[in-house]
């Protein structure tokens, strides 16, 4: 495991989830909150996943150009941003839109009066 991810998993774990996974979660938030478009977030994903593999070679003596790493830290880290722009944007959605829309779990709205909202 640790040939695969350049470090060791509690390494590995405490960067990348801990410390830039909520690096992430608030770039996801201040993209939705500014109403930028959701593809944004795949570039930010790619820059935390670089400067995430970078601490890990400065402070730990990590593996710098580990692949498996650099490509598990950039799609955790994608996903948490993508996860917390879903939610925020759901309920600003429902929050700035009351009577049009009602909220359809913690990802989601619906469209009151039934349909589908436009995606």
């Amino acid at each position: 495991m640790e040939t695969l991810l350049g470090s060791s998993l509690t390494i590995f774990l405490g960067m990348t989830v801990m410390l830039f996974g909520a690096c992430a979660l608030m770039t996801g938030r201040a993209l939705a909150m500014t109403w930028r478009p959701i593809w944004q977030a795949l570039p930010y994903g790619l820059l935390l996943g670089i400067g995430c593999r970078y601490l890990i070679y400065a402070l730990f003596q990590g593996e710098l150009l580990s692949l498996g790493g650099f490509i598990a830290s950039t799609l955790i880290l994608t996903g948490l941003c993508l996860l917390a722009y879903r939610a925020v944007q759901a309920r600003l959605m429902v929050r700035q839109y009351p009577w049009l829309y009602a909220p359809a779990g913690p990802l989601g709205w619906r469209r009151i009066d039934g349909s589908n909202p436009p995606s």
